[in-house]
């Protein structure tokens, strides 16, 4: 038992002796194929929205139940708006962030290298504006609100910004008649009196645009000049609010309305996790994917708005769908598969074809030591053959002593014993030879 244990001891110790220039190489492959594989997600990211009770907020809420199921945990701020959702993403404050279109100028130069660490995910749902007035005329032009107290939304929101610009166009300009309200408390005071006009940027099923659609002496402005709008201002989409979409049995509204429309886009650090960007991706076609007033079934999400670049990730969604793995095994197993394909792959390819030689190589490696015996062998039968001495007898019996002895010594694997024997019986060989030199002479 313990011959066996030795000789099985022996052919590991050839083994590695032979393959540890294989286990180096395969071992550098994998230090460098480790490089390249991404880290696993974190089990925890943050998205910053809008108020709580706007359609920002209400839609991560459902991201965050389509997450969970996922094992990710995503943690929903509410802001003051896309303003704030950006400082908070270029400060890491949150890593997913909904902005309104138009909030970011888009580079004069595509090309140009972007330096703000954003990147897009693409646009998710239109966000409508809305311009409800007060008013015995019908108004179809902002130059009609010239004059009247307006509420543009809060500091900070997009609401206000795209407010501002669309009245800056209009040469109506900032002052004490723009009023800082949004939401609810905006559609109040309009129902008050207390203001002319306000402007709403939300979805057509948002409580505060069904308050004001159903309010009387409420109007909601048809934008006359709505192809102008939208070639002045790319971000803007001009849509229609159908005859009768609102309310089929009050016939409301009593014809076509014209609107206008940025989107709301689904922003991101550029260091997010590609798996997770895929799957918030995922998330969003669940959310938006479906028909509504003012869009088709499988229309959302797509990269509508060029405020910043697209996503790669993003942009490999849009053209294939979701990875191959992910659309047959739950995230995290799949997520674990690409990292293993990843780092195992450049690992098989080395090692492929280095097992196809190591065979031969641990063969040459065992047989060498027996051949170095054959040509110590060799040169002392030529010697006794060509150049045969009565007088070195002696070294010719102790040369062959010294052969017969270190054959019998030789450490090979049993798989290969056969060769010392065939050795020794060789060296027995030369020895007759030797013997037959000795009695000629």
């Amino acid at each position: 038992m313990m011959a066996k244990i030795k000789a099985g001891l022996l052919s590991l110790r050839d083994l590695f002796a032979t393959a540890w220039w294989i286990i180096l190489i395969v071992g550098v492959g994998f230090v460098v194929a480790f490089q390249f594989v991404e880290p696993a997600p974190p089990k925890r990211i943050v998205i910053t929205t809008g108020g709580q009770a706007g359609a920002y907020y209400q839609f991560a809420q459902r991201y965050a139940a389509i997450l969970a199921k996922n094992g990710i945990t995503l943690e929903v701020k509410a802001s003051a708006g896309s303003l704030e959702n950006l400082e908070r993403l270029k400060k890491d404050e949150a890593q997913i962030g909904f902005v309104q279109g138009g909030v970011v100028e888009p580079k004069s130069d595509p090309d140009a290298e972007d330096d703000s660490g954003l990147l897009s995910l693409g646009s998710v749902f239109y966000e409508p504006v809305w311009v409800f007035y007060r008013s015995d005329k019908e108004m179809t032009r902002l130059t009609d609100l010239r004059g009247k107290r307006i509420a543009i939304g809060q500091e900070g929101s997009g609401v206000r910004q795209l407010a501002q610009q669309l009245l800056q166009a209009n040469d109506i300009p900032a002052g004490d008649h723009l009023v800082p309200l949004s939401g609810l408390k905006a559609a109040e005071e309009l129902q008050q009196g207390r203001i002319d006009a306000a402007f709403i940027i939300a979805a057509e099923h948002a409580p505060v645009v069904q308050v004001l659609l159903r309010s009387p002496g409420v109007k909601l402005m048809s934008f006359s000049q709505s192809g102008a709008y939208q070639r002045r201002f790319p971000f803007l989409t001009k849509l229609t609010f159908p005859h009768g979409v609102a309310d089929l049995v009050r016939d409301f509204p009593p014809e076509d309305i014209k609107v206008l429309a940025p989107t709301a886009n689904l922003i991101v650090r550029d260091d997010l996790h590609p798996a997770l960007q895929t799957l918030l991706l995922q998330a969003a076609t669940e959310v938006h994917g479906k028909s509504g007033f003012f869009q088709d079934a499988g229309e959302f999400p797509a990269y509508k708005d060029p405020m910043l670049p697209l996503s790669p990730d993003a942009a490999r969604y849009y053209k294939s769908g979701p990875p191959f793995l992910q659309r047959y095994l739950p995230f995290w197993l799949a997520v674990l598969a690409d990292r293993l394909i990843v780092l195992l792959v450049p690992i098989f390819a080395l090692l492929i074809p280095l097992l196809k030689v190591a065979p031969a190589i641990y063969t040459w490696r065992v047989r060498s030591k027996v051949f170095r015996c054959y040509g110590e062998l060799k040169f002392l039968e030529d010697d006794l053959k060509s150049h045969f001495d009565p007088a070195k007898l002696d070294d010719y019996r102790s040369r062959l002593d010294a052969l017969d002895e270190e054959a019998a010594e030789l450490h090979v694997p049993l798989g290969f014993t056969d060769l010392v024997y065939t050795l020794r019986e060789h060296v027995n060989l030369v020895r007759g030879i030797l013997q037959k030199r000795e009695s000629q002479a």
